[in-house]
């Protein structure tokens, strides 16, 4: 007797890392996607693209994922835990293709910039690696074409103390076509062209935020003259750029780290399950408010996705409407002010909104709601027995302490409590200086 699929109803449609696991709990298989739901979903349709994906989808029986911020910090995680797991799948089916990195050679006397496939511990400075190849080249070669990283492109070996043969400099076509500083003729000195070399490797650290802007503004002139050609190839220099931007968490790939992220996304599975909602609660913002006394009446707004504080998404309020100690009309104000912010912006709306505190709390944040007419999944946390309340069931959801979706709702509380009380402090720090 067959057993059932596994359920995939938990994954988000997000960018991350999947782990395919067997009965027994072993990994079958790692991948990466920028779209964990769609992805896997493919392995289970009635008709499997290949005869890895018909062997692979009976065998699984649990699918775990870890939620990533880009593309490239999903690359590094699939590399870490197929190099710690080894997977049968990954292994029977590797090929012989890396992911690329970029290689600036400061071991040279005159370093050059390569695309390359393996990382070496050569004495050169490697950035990468990089899901996507194609963008990388191109930008390397406009960087070069445009004279903004104009280093040798030659593959000629020579240095200071063994000089490049006249007759070798003489058959080159970029030193006759100037489109070489040429350091092998003397026409850059040394430390001119190791200057151009730092230039490049600052670029690479990410301090290109100059150059995106110049890229931007030459791309809409050249869209306005009717120039087509020249504006897709700027544009397509944007995303070479963006793509080599994008955030990488490396102190976080660690082996001990690996349970953590798992424990983080598990969290959100069992909070979806929990509160019966319609999908992972992937993205979640919790409001908290702080005051002492009722004076300064402040509040936050914290957010986490994938089961992590996603910090760029904070937000602090001065509440505004409100005097004296009134959470319930606090929390009301914090929550239309956030929902309108929303709505204004078109941005995806968060999967839940978590609200610190009981059924007068959440009251508040499910009338505010609905004035804004914007529908986000509600749900509170009361401190005391940490019992979970949502809107139309008069009981409260009582959680094991054990439990991953209780971690989770706590972790993601205290954030909100502590955020919001550094906030009212610093309020109350700046009124004691200007009194």
């Amino acid at each position: 007797m067959s057993q059932e699929p596994p359920s995939r109803s938990h994954l988000p449609q997000a960018c991350g890392v999947y782990i395919m696991r067997d009965a027994a709990g072993e990994v079958l298989y790692v991948g990466k996607a920028i779209n964990l739901a769609r992805r896997v979903a493919q392995y289970f349709a009635e008709n499997p693209k290949d005869m890895k994906t018909s062997i692979l989808a009976p065998l699984v029986r649990r699918i775990d994922y870890i939620a990533c911020d880009s593309e490239r910090e999903a690359l590094v995680w699939e590399r870490r835990l197929i190099g710690r797991h080894m997977p049968f799948f990954n292994a029977m089916w590797k090929d012989d293709k890396s992911y690329p990195w970029v290689r600036l050679s400061l071991d040279e006397d005159y370093p050059r910039l390569r695309v390359v496939r393996k990382k070496r511990r050569d004495g050169a400075r490697y950035f990468g690696p990089y899901p996507k190849v194609t963008p990388v080249r191109g930008l390397l070669r406009s960087l070069w074409k445009r004279r903004l990283i104009p280093l040798r492109p030659c593959d000629w070996v020579f240095s200071r103390e063994k000089p490049l043969a006249q007759a070798k400099i003489n058959a080159c076509l970029y030193y006759h076509t100037g489109e070489c500083p040429a350091p092998c003729a003397g026409k850059v000195s040394f430390d001119d062209y190791r200057r151009i070399a730092d230039d490049a490797r600052l670029f690479f650290e990410g301090r290109y935020a100059r150059l995106k802007t110049s890229l931007a503004r030459e791309m809409r002139r050249a869209s306005k003259r009717l120039d087509y050609e020249e504006a897709a190839r700027l544009r397509d220099n944007l995303s070479g750029i963006e793509h080599m931007a994008e955030r990488v968490r490396y102190s976080e790939v660690r082996p001990g780290k690996v349970a953590e992220r798992l424990e983080a996304s598990n969290g959100v599975s069992d909070l979806q399950a929990t509160l019966g909602l319609p999908r992972p609660p992937h993205h979640i913002e919790c409001f908290d408010i702080s005051h002492l006394f009722g004076a300064q009446t402040v509040a936050s707004m914290v957010c986490f996705t994938g089961g992590a504080p996603h910090k760029d998404h904070y937000r602090r309020f001065r509440v505004r409407t409100v005097a004296g100690i009134d959470d319930f009309a606090s929390m009301a104000e914090v929550v239309a002010r956030r929902a309108r912010a929303l709505k204004e912006s078109e941005a995806p709306l968060p999967d839940l909104f978590l609200i610190d505190g009981g059924k007068g709390q959440l009251a508040a944040a499910e009338k505010a709601l609905a004035e804004v007419s914007l529908k986000v999944p509600l749900a509170s946390l009361a401190k005391r027995e940490e019992e979970l309340f949502v809107p139309g069931r008069p009981d409260p959801i009582r959680l094991e302490a054990s439990s991953p979706a209780r971690r989770l709702v706590e972790r993601v509380r205290n954030e909100a409590h502590r955020f919001a009380v550094t906030y009212h402090r610093l309020l109350r720090g700046k009124k004691v200086l200007e009194s």
